[in-house]
């Protein structure tokens, strides 16, 4: 499937894989709608063939409202869920039990979200005139390594992306008489904004716990994998490990 001539939606798209992703997909000729909270969009300028509209991914009525936006000419044939949150809390800790309001919000954002933005997008999508092989389009989620190691403290973020990743065969399995395919890039360590908190030597230490190569993802690497799936027509229902084969320890 060519992204030429398709419409995509991102989520999480004023930065880190959310932005690449997006600006890979215009600059291979799709028309590109890139979601994001509204203090985030007003920072970045967006590259040609992206247009950031602020919405709050949890809402179906924003999501929606976005989508409306999409050309009849080109039609939505693309959606890539980024879209998501990290909070380290260790299950009981000497504060006490882990917070059941940050557990809940990690799950809405990172798994309910994704939900929303999946099922909202494959209504749209089954609209679309399906090509030889009776394909219409193709959604690819986020999920993380951490949805199969996760450390001491992701309780929440582990549970989360280990939904997403668990979604992925059913959510290709429901949406494959619709001519969709549902796949999901799991990344390790990658060097978003979210990484630039971290002192130097922090980010050192990670670098070097990874097998080969031995550094920091780029969300550039993201975006060809997200390009990568849009291509290859007979890759679906798969959960794939972008790691540098990294394995996490507990730690």
């Amino acid at each position: 499937m060519e992204p030429g001539r398709s419409s995509a939606i991102v989520t999480g798209a004023a930065s880190g894989l959310g932005a690449a992703s997006a600006a890979a997909l215009a600059a291979h000729g799709a028309t590109v709608i890139g979601l994001d909270l509204a203090d985030s969009i007003d920072k970045p300028v967006p590259p040609p063939g992206v247009r950031l509209v602020s919405a709050d991914v949890t809402s179906e009525a924003e999501v929606r409202a976005a989508l409306d936006t999409l050309s009849d000419e080109q039609p939505l044939r693309i959606a890539v869920n980024c879209a998501g949150i990290a909070p380290a809390q260790r299950i009981l800790s000497s504060r006490g039990p882990h917070d059941l309001g940050l557990f809940r919000s990690t799950v809405e954002v990172n798994l309910v979200d994704t939900f929303n933005v999946l099922r909202l997008a494959a209504e749209r999508i089954a609209a679309a005139p399906p090509d030889a092989q009776g394909q219409r389009g193709v959604i690819v989620n986020t999920a993380s390594v951490a949805a199969f190691e996760g450390q001491i403290g992701q309780a929440a973020y582990a549970a989360s992306k280990g939904g997403v990743a668990s979604l992925t065969i059913q959510a290709a399995r429901d949406l494959a008489r619709n001519g969709i395919r549902v796949n999901t890039i799991a990344p390790g360590i990658v060097d978003t904004p979210m990484m630039a908190s971290l002192s130097e030597e922090v980010r050192q230490g990670l670098a070097e716990s990874v097998v080969f190569p031995q550094r920091l993802a780029a969300p550039g690497e993201y975006a060809k994998m997200v390009l990568a799936i849009i291509d290859n027509d007979y890759l679906n229902g798969e959960t794939i490990r972008l790691d540098g084969a990294i394995r996490m320890g507990p730690r």
